[in-house]
């Protein structure tokens, strides 16, 4: 897949890739190669994977000398109106197959080819350039100037004193250590270096500033890299030094190069579909374990995210032929780890990055984690110790929440649900919360706790009677209490704040878990019915569901300014896409489940949100997008819940994904 960016077409240029290290680190930017956000980097690398991360190498200043005149190749933004050249109208192509690649016109008869990819082997930057001339062209010169800092990734740096310059030179390889206490950055190339110290001052993210937070950086330069491009092709590669055993000493930055880009093109024809190479990127090392980041650039790896997102991830593509058996033992070894850390029935929703105590501040990661068991040992057979331990965590967590928990999480006695929440905790996935304002505390019975709770107790009842009781309490008192007599559809929350009998009506797409999205319904016939138009009604987008109906007052259809403003609207309005899975499995349910239906939801309902994946992050699903139309794509452009649903769906509609 090529995307052509006539130089007309602006809005397009600010479309985001991605390269994933396998670590927790990466490399972005964007198709116009100006950086829009502190997060865009060269080399970003993970200290303690998958977290600790760190900017090493923001981007290159890069241009060519030829008959005595100067062309750029890159673009660097140093305010609203200040672009320091007009890369766009000479941008002739870009690719994301099976790495970024840019073609830029030179002139009528020369084009350069800019590529970059990371070696997930290896965690470090490969940058080649490449020229298409004609044997008579005159020489063309590139030079490489490395744009440096050394800071937090969700930091700015800024110009100081301590900031190193020196460089240690061994042939081919560079090494810089701009401050002590982080990793050095190894340049290895088939270039010359010249030590050319300077700041480069006031660059400009646009991205931060829209999200109301600082966007003036300053980087170093140590020195520039020269090449003959009459030579052949030119080669840079970037990496951090604590990474053992990435360069052997014997093996040129050419060799190197061509050695690394057949392997990772070797594993990259392996995936049939640009879906799954782009869930690659998400299942990524913890320690000597795995686990998933929940989306890139500024999320690393959460509880209630890993469980949805694993179904569709790494389950989904359980069934790729080259790739599935990894996958599978990936999930099986992510679920195992995950499994240790059960506490009075909870599981972690968050290991904060810098290390220290787990935030056990969720409701339903835990169960989303008893239904991810069960999808694991639906995909194949189980070795038995590995099944003992999952169920034992299963049963861990059901015996915890039936007790009692943290945050007045328990089984009301009365009724068989599962009450949750005290004032000033978000403990549903609808979790924003600025300063002490919890934006929406559902706080009582929310409708999806009890569709999971429900759920957990008939999946432990696969190896565990003694649930049956309160399973079948549960679920009458859900059929009972949750049917809206004025809609037919189901009430947001129940027994509000505690309140017996006080109720939300307010029209939210948790609903739809009754119905679909989980592994078995609580819901059929015409309340099923009823809870799938409402929500297909007030609630559908082609990027997936609001999270609010337009017609409440509280709703907020743009999820935009600083962070006040977007905390306020992200589960208020905003759209979803992650939450399309569970739509499409409840649509079918009522509307019926056969190759006709399933065409029909395809069409209407997969094909716009797939239609998208050439926009904002590029092969990918952003975490969210505006509930007004023409509903732009905002916060993470690279969301693994979302893409996990979408291949999770695509599987059961029965479409290559």
């Amino acid at each position: 897949m090529t995307r052509l960016v006539p130089p007309i077409d602006t809005a397009r240029l600010d479309d985001e890739w991605l390269e994933a290290d396998g670590a927790g680190g990466f490399a972005s930017g964007t198709v116009g190669i100006a950086r829009t956000r502190r997060y865009h980097a060269l080399l970003l690398t993970a200290t303690q994977p998958p977290t600790g991360r760190v900017v090493l190498v923001n981007g290159v200043e890069a241009w060519l000398e030829h008959d005595g005149g100067k062309i750029a190749l890159t673009a660097q933004r140093y305010g609203p109106d200040l672009l320091s050249a007009d890369i766009a109208s000479r941008l002739l192509g870009f690719d994301t197959a099976p790495w970024p690649q840019w073609r830029i016109r030179l002139n009528d008869a020369a084009v350069l080819i800019a590529e970059l990819f990371v070696a997930s082997a290896s965690r470090e930057t490969v940058l080649r350039w490449r020229l298409e001339a004609p044997p008579e062209a005159t020489a063309y010169t590139l030079k490489v100037r490395p744009l440096l800092s050394g800071r937090d990734y969700h930091a700015l740096h800024h110009e100081n004193p301590a900031f190193a310059f020196d460089a240690q030179i061994d042939g081919e390889r560079v090494r810089w250590q701009p401050y002590g206490d982080l990793p050095a950055i190894v340049a290895q190339s088939n270039g010359s270096y010249t030590h050319a110290p300077d700041w480069y001052r006031h660059f400009y993210y646009a991205r931060e500033q829209e999200r109301g937070l600082d966007c003036i950086e300053d980087l170093a330069t140590p020195g520039v890299f020269s090449f003959d491009l009459g030579d052949g092709d030119a080669v840079l590669l970037l990496r951090a030094q604590t990474q053992p055993g990435v360069a052997d000493p014997g093996e040129s930055a050419t060799n190197r190069a061509q050695r690394l880009a057949g392997l990772e093109a070797l594993r990259r024809a392996g995936f049939a579909t640009r879906l799954q190479r782009s869930a690659h990127a998400y299942a990524v090392a913890r320690g000597d374990g795995r686990t998933i980041v929940a989306g890139y650039p500024w999320f690393t790896d959460w509880g209630r995210d890993t469980f949805i997102a694993i179904r569709g991830l790494l389950l989904s593509n359980a069934a790729n032929e080259r790739h599935g058996a990894q996958a599978r033992e990936d999930a099986g070894a992510i679920l195992l780890e995950w499994a240790a850390t059960v506490s009075e029935g909870m599981l972690p929703n968050r290991f904060p990055d810098a290390g220290g105590v787990p935030e056990y501040n969720s409701v339903d990661a835990s169960l989303w984690f008893v239904v991810a068991v069960h999808d694991f040992f639906a995909s194949a057979e189980t070795p038995e110790l590995t099944r003992r331990v999952l169920q034992d965590a299963v049963d861990a967590i059901l015996d915890g929440y039936a007790r009692g928990t943290r945050y007045r999480i328990g089984v009301d006695a009365r009724d068989g649900l599962l009450r949750a929440g005290v004032p000033g905790v978000q403990l549903t996935w609808m979790d924003a919360k600025a300063g002490d304002w919890v934006v929406t505390p559902r706080i009582g019975k929310p409708v999806e706790i009890q569709a999971l709770w429900i759920n957990a107790l008939r999946i432990a009842l696969a190896w565990d009677t003694r649930w049956r009781e309160l399973e079948a309490r549960a679920s009458a008192s859900f059929a009972q209490r949750f049917v809206d007599p004025s809609t037919g559809a189901l009430f947001d929350v129940i027994d509000v704040d505690h309140v017996d009998g006080q109720l939300d009506r307010s029209i939210r797409p948790n609903q739809v878990f009754a119905v679909g999205g989980l592994p078995f319904a609580l819901l059929d016939g015409e309340a099923a019915r009823a809870v799938v138009a409402q929500v297909e009604t007030h609630l559908f987008t082609p990027m997936g569901l609001r999270t609010l109906a337009p017609s409440d007052p509280a709703y907020r259809g743009r999820y935009a300014g600083d962070v006040l403003e977007r905390d306020g609207a992200y589960h208020q309005g905003t759209v979803w896409p992650w939450l399309l899975g569970a739509f499409v499995d409840a649509w079918l349910r009522v509307h019926g489940d056969d190759a006709a239906q399933r065409a029909i939801a395809h069409t209407r309902f997969v094909a716009p949100l797939l239609a998208r994946l050439d926009e904002a992050g590029l092969d990918h699903v952003s975490e969210v997008a505006d509930g007004d139309a023409p509903h732009h794509a905002g916060g993470t452009p690279f969301q693994a819940w979302s893409l996990g649903e979408l291949l999770r769906i695509l599987r059961r509609l029965g479409v290559p994904a």
